[in-house]
C-alpha cells in the first residue's frame, strides 16, 4: 500500500467562548489516498465542516486546533507557516465552498478571479492566465466566454461549477469539497456530481466531500465516514455502508433515506436532537436516541473498534472482538 496522500491524525477542534468552550471535533484520525473519493456524512452540527477547515486550516477564531496532526504529502500542515501554507494551498490542494454565491467576489468578473488566484500562486504572462482560465472553465462545461461574467449572471450550478474550476487551476491533488451541491436542485446534483467524478478519474486527485445527501454518496464515494457529535462513528467503503451498516446511528441516517429499490417501507427518523456539545452526554454520545442502547452505554465511551474491515465506535460489538481473539 503506497503513503497516504492524506493522514489527520487524533484532530481536536475547540470553539473558545469565553464561557464554556465547544469541543467540535474530538480525536477524529483519517487517511485518503491518491485518486480515492471519501464522503463524510452526518446531521448539521456534528463537525464535518468544521473538520475541514481544520483539515485545510482554514479555520478562523473562535475556532482552534488545539491538537493533532494533518500530514499532506509528508509535511505536517500544522506547523507550517502562513507563508509556506500560501505556496501549497491552491497549488497542491483547494478547497470548494458550500455556497458559491457566498465564495465568489460579486464585484469580480469570474475571469478576475481566476487571474487573482493564478498570479497570487505562479508567475504567469496575461495570455497564459486567459488560456489556463478558459482551460479550466471548459472542463467543468462552461463556455470561455463567461470569464466575463459575474457571479449573479450566471446560474447556481454554473456558479459551482466556476468554483470547482477554480479549485483546479493548479491542478491539485486534493480537492476539499463541503456540501457543494447543497444549493441545486436534483438535476442540477447529479450533473454537477457526474462532473465532478468524471474530472477526478481524468485528472486523477483525491476528494473529501461533506453532504447530507445519502444518494449521492452512494454513487461517487469509494469510501465513508460517519461522524456525531464531533466523533467519528464508523468509517467502512460505500459498499459495505449500505449493505451492512454497524452503527446504530448509521442504521438510523439509512432508515430516514428513501430507495429506489426493493419493497416501500416507511421512512423512519432518528428521534431526538443531537446533543448541547458544550454539554455532551456521559458515556457513548449517541446513547440517549440509540435504539439498541444498553446499560453500560450511559457511562463507559465507546473507541473505535476495527471490525469486518470497517471501524465502528459502539460498544455492541465489545463482545464480537473479544471471540474474533
Amino acid at each position: 500500500m503506497p503513503e497516504p496522500l492524506l493522514e489527520v491524525s487524533n484532530l481536536t477542534v475547540d470553539y473558545l467562548t469565553g464561557e464554556t468552550d465547544v469541543r467540535a471535533v474530538r480525536d477524529v484520525s483519517l487517511t485518503i489516498h491518491a485518486g480515492e473519493f471519501l464522503a463524510i456524512v452526518g446531521e448539521s452540527g456534528c463537525g464535518k465542516s468544521t473538520l475541514l477547515f481544520a483539515v485545510a486550516q482554514l479555520l478562523s477564531p473562535p475556532a482552534e486546533l488545539v491538537a493533532g496532526k494533518v500530514v499532506f504529502k509528508g509535511k505536517d500542515m500544522v506547523r507550517l507557516s502562513k507563508g509556506e501554507l500560501r505556496h501549497v494551498r491552491w497549488r497542491d490542494y483547494s478547497l470548494v465552498m458550500q455556497s458559491a454565491m457566498n465564495a465568489l467576489n460579486p464585484m469580480k468578473s469570474i475571469g478576475a478571479q481566476f487571474k487573482d488566484t493564478l498570479t497570487a500562486h505562479a508567475k504567469m504572462s496575461p495570455e497564459a492566465i486567459r488560456q489556463r482560465s478558459a482551460e479550466v472553465l471548459g472542463l467543468v462545461g462552461i463556455d470561455a466566454v463567461h470569464l466575463g461574467s459575474y457571479p449573479h449572471e450566471l446560474s447556481g450550478g454554473m456558479r459551482q461549477r466556476a468554483m470547482i474550476a477554480m479549485a483546479l487551476l493548479f491542478t491539485p491533488q486534493l480537492v476539499i469539497m463541503d456540501e457543494p451541491t447543497s444549493a441545486l436542485d436534483v438535476v442540477g446534483q447529479r450533473s454537477l456530481m457526474s462532473q465532478i467524478k468524471q474530472l477526478q478519474e481524468q485528472l486523477h486527485f483525491a476528494v473529501i466531500f461533506v453532504t447530507h445527501d445519502m444518494s449521492l454518496v452512494s454513487h461517487y464515494s469509494d469510501r465513508v465516514m460517519v461522524m456525531y457529535a464531533g466523533q467519528v462513528a464508523e468509517v467502512a467503503q460505500t459498499e459495505s455502508i449500505f449493505n451492512r451498516p454497524l452503527h446504530p446511528y448509521t442504521k438510523g441516517l439509512l432508515d430516514a433515506f428513501p430507495s429506489v429499490r426493493g419493497p416501500r417501507r416507511p421512512l423512519t427518523g432518528i428521534p431526538g436532537r443531537p446533543p448541547d456539545l458544550a454539554h455532551p452526554p456521559t458515556g457513548c454520545s449517541f446513547h440517549p436516541r440509540c435504539s439498541e442502547v444498553m446499560p453500560e452505554c450511559i457511562n463507559r465511551e465507546p473507541e473505535l473498534y476495527p471490525l469486518h474491515g470497517a471501524e465502528v465506535r459502539c460498544l455492541l460489538y465489545v463482545e464480537q472482538l473479544k471471540d474474533a481473539v
